[in-house]
């Protein structure tokens, strides 16, 4: 690569575009440590140093292949802007709110550690919840054959949020008398649940 260093910015990309390929490698060695530079200045949330010189190599590279020297800035100026703005980039992604559960995720061997510190229970198998599921509707049953037919009428305009007055009011009946079989209703699911 020595044979290169003698040739300015923009001679070396002209000797890239006729088709000189190790002019490439040449210019992304010598702008490496304006690459680190600029990466040691930032901080990239949810990744690490490395991940900022992997694009602030990216944007090096665009600019080996985009700079045109018939503009008036020099490949230097040029290259610092490119490599910036994909650090730049890179940051401000890593900051958007679409990226936030992996900015904020804990890596399992941590959570393995420290179980009891993160308040984590083991999850159930497909099974536990089939069984837990059959035995809910198994209970909801029982607990409906036991109800009068006006319990049930009264335990369904509950659930869909209706108070004791609105069903007293839609059923024509004393606020008493709901509340009597909202109180019945809850003895007989008590009783089932102790079973």
């Amino acid at each position: 690569m020595k044979k290169y260093d003698g040739y300015s910015d923009e001679e070396l990309i002209c000797m890239l575009r006729r088709g000189d390929a190790e002019v490439a490698d040449f210019l992304m060695e010598k702008y490496k440590s304006l690459v680190r530079r600029k990466a040691r200045a930032l901080y990239l949330a949810g990744g690490d140093q490395e991940d900022l010189l992997q694009e602030g190599m990216l944007g090096l590279f665009k600019a080996v292949q985009e700079y045109q020297p018939d503009k008036e800035a020099s490949f230097q100026t040029f290259a610092g802007l490119c490599i910036s703005r994909q650090m730049y980039s890179a940051v401000a992604s890593a900051q958007r709110k679409k990226h936030r559960p992996l900015n904020s995720s804990i890596p399992l061997s941590e959570l393995e550690e420290n179980q009891e510190e993160y308040n984590l229970r083991p999850v159930d198998s497909p099974e536990t919840i089939l069984v837990d599921q059959e035995t809910a509707e198994i209970l909801q049953e029982k607990i409906q054959n036991s109800l009068s037919p006006f319990e049930k009428r009264v335990m369904d305009m509950y659930l869909q949020g209706m108070d004791y007055l609105q069903i007293a009011e839609s059923l024509g009946k004393p606020a008493k008398s709901i509340d009597n079989a909202l109180q019945r209703m809850r003895a007989k699911v008590s009783r089932w649940l102790k079973r």
